[in-house]
């Protein structure tokens, strides 16, 4: 089950002093660190490999959350060390095996999770409630951080709760990522949120330290 709390979006932490952030990350009490997988298809933008990933697995004792924004990621999971309790996201419009690729995590006991863009409807993830943990609500769309919010994913939120309970799956936990500042932080937990990923609006700030934002971001969940 996905822990209720903030995940650390690494695509904004300080690549020249990574030993520094995720020190920090730690300190603050962070719940996951979520690696954005990019692969200029799927998103207009690459980002963050498997070496990258599989060579902090000795740097840290955070647990790893992985959103696989790419193209047929049934044929890409593969180049990635997952371990069992790993977080691992899959989007709805990326691969035309949804059920297939998630019940395969499920079996190797990954923390399941079907990601949904922001123009996406609910409604395509009922034929997979049965092997997925959480939802990931993207509230902007994906590819850049400092974006601004999508407003209609707000609502979005509320009746993506409604529909999961409705489906007697309150258990599924609900993942929000895109401009999770303090301001919207509150909203979105008002609307039925309970995991964070939190990058340069929460958490990477100009004007606090990681402990400090990670300190205030909490309070607003």
């Amino acid at each position: 089950m996905l822990k209720n709390g903030i995940s650390a979006s690494m695509m904004c932490v300080d690549f020249k002093d990574t030993k520094k952030d995720l020190q920090a990350l730690s300190d603050a009490g962070i719940d996951y660190l979520h690696f954005d997988i990019m692969d200029g298809d799927f998103v207009p933008n690459y980002a963050l490999g498997p070496c990258m990933i599989n060579n902090l697995r000795t740097a840290t004792n955070i647990p790893f959350d992985i959103h696989m924004m790419v193209e047929h990621p049934e044929q890409k999971l593969e180049y990635f060390d997952l371990k069992e309790g790993d977080v691992v996201s899959i989007h709805v419009e990326s691969t035309h095996h949804l059920q297939r690729v998630l019940a395969n995590l499920k079996k190797k006991g990954i923390i399941t999770g079907v990601a949904l863009n922001p123009a996406t409807p609910i409604n395509l993830i009922e034929y997979v409630l049965d092997v997925i943990d959480f939802v990931l609500i993207m509230t902007v769309n994906p590819g850049y951080a400092g974006q601004a919010l999508v407003e209609a994913t707000l609502d979005k939120i509320t009746e993506l709760r409604a529909y999961l309970d409705k489906h007697n799956k309150g258990n599924i936990a609900i993942q929000v990522d895109g401009n999770v500042s303090f301001e919207n932080a509150v909203r979105m937990k008002k609307a039925g949120a309970n995991n964070f990923v939190a990058g340069t609006a929460g958490l990477f700030r100009k004007d606090m330290t990681i402990v400090e934002a990670g300190t205030k971001l909490r309070s607003c969940i």
